[in-house]
């Protein structure tokens, strides 16, 4: 008798469409699942592809004969062989409807160049560096936090990281958590960084939106730290649009001034989105 391999219904209907000119297809090597929002994945890195840690590039699916391309983070740093990313999942979004449910070997489109503003080259050297994230947001920072480069800069690194439930936190926990025993920044970073984790709608011993904690105090007041200052801080800021606008506005009162690569300042400020 001949044997007949089984197909999965969602892999008959697969339609494969040609890949676009002037794109990467790269093979999704893991995925993880944290939470029913969030999920993570790694795929292979084309020879040819040069980042800034904490730069962003344009990725999509093979679905469609124009896919849809979005802005993603480059979590991993700029020395690591893969490329990993954190992505929210949205329903009915055009992209991550269908990026949610990538498996290893399957393939992933991605442009030709990275871009973006969280690049610790648009900030000048200073004692501190507060990296200000809300859900996803904290994708380039886990790219920063691993790159030799930033410890260069600063001398001490403050994550925090705002999601609505303790379980959409995991992703920073574990991320500080492996630090040490990174082969080639673990030495590095032994004593030198902070996690401060808060919630919005979970209750936890740490509850409210970072710019309020930032307001009132009680960041400083809990980590047993000097207000922010211009004078011996550095600000990099990526998550929801709101706390965007409102982190910005708060630091460019009490004094700071915004970087760019041609003219490296006290803060930046990541505009890209997911959707």
């Amino acid at each position: 008798m001949q044997h007949v391999s089984a197909v999965r219904k969602e892999d008959a209907e697969r339609v494969v469409y040609p890949i676009p000119a002037n794109v990467h297809a790269e093979t999704v090597v893991s995925v993880r699942h944290y939470t029913d929002r969030l999920f993570s994945f790694r795929v292979t890195r084309p020879q040819s592809f040069r980042f800034r840690s904490g730069e962003f590039v344009m990725i999509g699916l093979p679905n469609a004969e124009k896919p849809v391309f979005r802005a993603y983070s480059i979590a991993s740093p700029a020395w690591d062989e893969e490329l990993e990313f954190f992505s929210i999942k949205v329903p009915d979004g055009p992209l991550t409807s269908e990026l949610q449910k990538i498996v290893p070997g399957d393939t992933v489109l991605l442009r030709q160049k990275s871009t973006g503003t969280l690049v610790i080259d648009a900030l000048t050297p200073a004692k501190r560096l507060f990296m200000i994230s809300t859900g996803t947001g904290i994708a380039p920072f886990a790219s920063l936090i691993r790159d030799p480069d930033t410890y260069d800069k600063f001398e001490e690194i403050i994550l925090t990281h705002t999601c609505r439930d303790h379980a959409e936190l995991s992703y920073g926990v574990e991320l500080i958590d492996n630090l040490a025993a990174d082969p080639l920044i673990g030495e590095l970073t032994e004593g030198r960084v902070t996690l401060y984790s808060t919630t919005t709608r979970e209750i936890t011993p740490r509850m409210g939106r970072i710019t309020r904690l930032i307001e009132n105090g009680r960041l400083y007041e809990d980590l047993g730290i000097a207000p922010l200052s211009p004078t011996t801080d550095r600000v990099m800021i990526c998550g929801s649009i709101h706390m965007l606008k409102d982190v910005k506005d708060l630091v460019e009162a009490r004094g700071f001034r915004e970087g760019s690569l041609s003219h490296p300042a006290d803060f930046v400020v990541e505009r890209a989105f997911v959707g």
